[in-house]
């Protein structure tokens, strides 16, 4: 179960975000989204019907698109819109991922780029303008199984979505269930558009001392970053790609397929080491 409150003030993109967003969990470990339910907090009075029925377009767009079915769904009076799914999927037992898996060796790939936290926070606070924001929307909203598909043809030893918690804080959840260390390379990471200036200017959320503290003890800064620079590693993503940890010798390959199929900006952007301590260091 999943949900989101209005990244963007457009009520489709909001839909198909938000429920990119929730289908997501069930392609990181490797499944197939089957069954969906509609979960909505909504003020009708406020904002009508319309604009409702628009989102609710939105999510069904992606529903349809990961191949499940919409059987119906939930919703409440609310102050504000806040729309999600419930996502029931298929996996076969012998190929379940976990963020649990990685090997020392394993190289780290990600298929989408960060920052979509901030960058929908400067939105809302006109530090952004919005058209800023429209041609990067399709990259949000895309579904991770197309990824996911390819990446099933790989030997996949771990996998999370890097969502709520960060690249920093999903990390550290591979390297402390794996009992190693996630090593990042920072100049690898990609970056939406926009995202250290925002930074730069003042902006950040809600989340990110929250999980700046969740890995403190855990992360080492090896490399010489700027403040903003460092925020990013706490930013919260909103439906965002897949970390992926695969032998090393077959990363390029996976990149390679990736982009290929339209993904684009997947980047080996760090590796597994073995270490007495697991952790995460960012060189």
């Amino acid at each position: 179960m999943d949900y989101i409150t209005p990244p963007v003030d457009d009520p489709v993109w909001f839909g198909r975000i938000a429920a990119a967003n929730a289908l997501s969990d069930v392609f990181a470990m490797g499944g197939r989204p089957v069954i969906a339910l509609n979960l909505v907090m909504f003020p009708e009075k406020k904002l009508g019907p319309e604009v409702l029925r628009e989102i609710l377009r939105g999510g069904l767009e992606k529903v349809s698109e990961a191949g499940a079915v919409l059987a119906g769904g939930h919703s409440t009076d609310n102050e504000e819109p806040v729309y999600g799914l419930a996502v029931t999927g298929v996996i076969s037992p012998q190929r379940i991922l976990t963020n649990c898996g990685a090997r020392p060796g394993d190289a780290l790939v990600l298929t989408k780029p960060l920052g979509t936290g901030v960058l929908f926070n400067a939105c809302r606070s006109r530090r952004l303008p919005r058209q800023e924001l429209d041609p990067i929307l399709p990259q949000i909203a895309a579904l991770n199984g197309p990824a996911m598909e390819i990446a099933l043809k790989y030997d996949i030893h771990a996998c999370t979505d890097v969502t709520g918690f960060g690249l920093a804080g999903h990390s550290l959840e591979m390297a402390r269930g794996s009992g190693l260390l996630i090593e990042l390379e920072y100049a690898a990471l990609p970056i939406h558009p926009n995202v250290l200036e925002m930074y730069a200017k003042g902006e950040t959320t809600g989340s990110n001392k929250p999980n700046r503290k969740l890995t403190a003890g855990w992360l080492e800064l090896e490399a010489r970053l700027t403040g903003p620079q460092q925020e990013l590693l706490f930013d919260p993503q909103t439906s965002g790609g897949l970390l992926l940890a695969l032998p090393a010798g077959q990363a390029d390959a996976l990149v390679g397929d990736l982009r290929a199929a339209g993904v684009t900006t997947s980047r080996i952007i760090g590796q597994a080491v073995k270490a007495e301590t697991a952790g995460v260091r960012v060189v």
